[in-house]
C-alpha cells in the first residue's frame, strides 16, 4: 500500500492522543474505576448489610477460602527455652495456621506481669523479619542498640507493658526459600511465593492474614493475655497486613500502621512495590479508606514519614481524611489518628503509644 492509498488518520483535533506513558494509562484507568463496595457514608441504615458484604468479598479477593474459618487446624503450638532480658522475656514459638504450614515469633513477656495485659502482635515490614524488630543482629546475636528503619519496634512494645508476638511473615526471615538464604539476612522470598499464591488464586496478603488471624488465636490461648485488648503493629508491608487483618477479625481492639496507610492510587498502584502488596481485582470494589471503615469504630492510629516517597504524603491524607468521615459518621472520630512526621520511610512511634495507651486505659 502506498502512503496516498493509506487511511485517514482519525480527526483527533477534539480528543486527546493516545499515551506511551504506561502510568498515564494506569491512572486514566482509575478513574474509570467503579468502586462498587464503597462505604455507603450517608446511608446508616445500609452499614451492617456493607459490612457484612465488603468482608466477605474481601475474603474472597485475598484468596482466604471459607473452608479454612470453617475447618481451622489445631493449634499446636511449641515454645523454645526463655530467654532473660532486662525487663522481660522472650521464647521462640512455632505453631501451625493451616494444614502444611507453620507460622513462627519471638514472644516477648514483660518481666513484672500481675494479671492478663493487653497485647500487640508486631509485623515487620521488608528486610531481616523478627529478629530487625526485636534487637537480634545478623550473626543472631543479642544486640538491642541494633537500629534499623524499623527501630526495634516490638522491643519498645514489650518494655510498654504489651505481651508482644513478634510475627515472622511468610516470605521473610525465619520462613525464607533455600535461594533467598544464600543471598543474605535481608533478602526476602516474596516474588516467588507471591507469585505461587497468585498462580493458586490466592495472594501473599491472604496467606500473611491467615497467619495473623491463627496467630490471634495462639493469643487468645495464653493466661498473660487479656483477649479483649489484642492489637495489631506493622510498617510497611508489615502495615498492610495489620490493615487488612483488623479490617476482616473483630477480635483485633487496636492497630497502627506505620509507613503503610496511603490510597492504593498514590502507593502501589502507581509506585513500584514488591508483588506481595497487590490484590487483583480490588480496585473494582474497595480503596484504602473503605478496609478502614471495616475496622471502625475500633481504634485506628496511622503514621506518615512526609518523605516516605513509596507512601507519599498527599495518599495519606486523603485516605485519612476518607477514613475519618466514616468514623465521625459511625460518632467515633476520636479512634482514629494520624501523625505526620519529618522523615521518610520509618518507624516513628512518638505519637502512636501515647495515644493508644490513653484509649486503651479509658474503656
Amino acid at each position: 500500500m502506498t502512503p496516498s492509498q493509506r487511511t485517514p488518520a482519525p480527526d483527533r483535533e477534539n480528543q486527546s492522543r493516545p499515551t506511551t506513558d504506561s502510568l498515564a494509562y494506569s491512572l486514566a484507568r482509575y478513574s474509570e474505576i467503579p468502586r462498587s463496595l464503597k462505604f455507603p457514608l450517608n446511608q446508616p441504615d445500609r452499614w451492617e448489610n456493607w459490612r457484612a458484604e465488603a468482608r466477605s468479598k474481601l475474603s474472597q479477593l485475598i484468596g482466604l477460602p471459607q473452608e479454612l474459618h470453617e475447618h481451622r487446624t489445631a493449634l499446636e503450638s511449641e515454645f523454645g527455652p526463655a530467654v532473660v532480658r532486662s525487663g522481660y522475656v522472650r521464647q521462640f514459638v512455632r505453631f501451625e495456621t493451616r494444614t502444611g504450614c507453620e507460622a513462627v515469633g519471638w514472644l516477648l513477656i514483660p518481666e513484672k506481669i500481675d494479671g492478663p495485659r493487653p497485647a500487640m502482635i508486631c509485623l515487620p515490614g521488608h528486610g531481616r523479619g523478627i529478629d530487625e524488630i526485636t534487637g537480634i543482629d545478623e550473626k543472631g546475636l543479642d544486640n538491642e542498640s541494633a537500629q534499623s528503619y524499623q527501630h526495634n519496634f516490638a522491643l519498645q512494645c514489650v518494655l510498654q507493658g504489651y505481651v508482644t508476638l513478634a510475627l515472622e511473615m511468610i516470605g521473610f526471615g525465619h520462613r525464607r526459600d533455600p535461594a533467598a538464604r544464600k543471598r543474605g539476612s535481608g533478602a526476602s522470598s516474596c516474588m516467588p511465593a507471591a507469585g505461587a499464591a497468585l498462580m493458586l488464586g490466592e495472594s501473599m496478603v491472604g496467606w500473611r492474614v491467615w497467619d495473623t488471624v491463627r496467630a490471634i488465636d495462639f493469643l487468645t490461648g495464653l493466661s498473660d493475655v487479656d483477649s479483649s485488648r489484642i492489637g495489631l503493629m506493622g510498617i510497611s508491608g508489615g502495615g498492610t497486613v495489620s490493615l487488612y487483618a483488623a479490617a476482616l477479625d473483630d477480635r483485633v481492639a487496636f492497630a497502627m500502621l506505620s509507613c503503610s496507610y496511603c490510597t492504593f492510587r498514590d502507593s502501589i498502584y502507581a509506585v513500584s512495590h514488591c508483588i506481595d502488596n497487590y490484590v487483583p481485582g480490588i480496585l473494582k470494589w474497595l480503596e484504602v479508606a473503605d478496609l478502614a471503615a471495616l475496622i471502625a469504630p475500633r481504634l485506628l492510629f496511622c503514621e506518615a514519614g512526609a518523605a516516605d516517597d513509596i507512601f507519599p504524603e498527599p495518599g495519606v491524607r486523603e485516605a485519612f481524611d476518607e477514613a475519618h468521615r466514616s468514623y465521625e459518621a459511625m460518632k467515633a472520630g476520636g479512634n482514629l489518628g494520624l501523625h505526620v512526621f519529618q522523615a521518610g520511610h520509618v518507624f516513628d512511634g512518638r505519637q502512636a503509644f501515647p495515644w493508644i495507651a490513653q484509649r486503651l486505659s479509658s474503656n
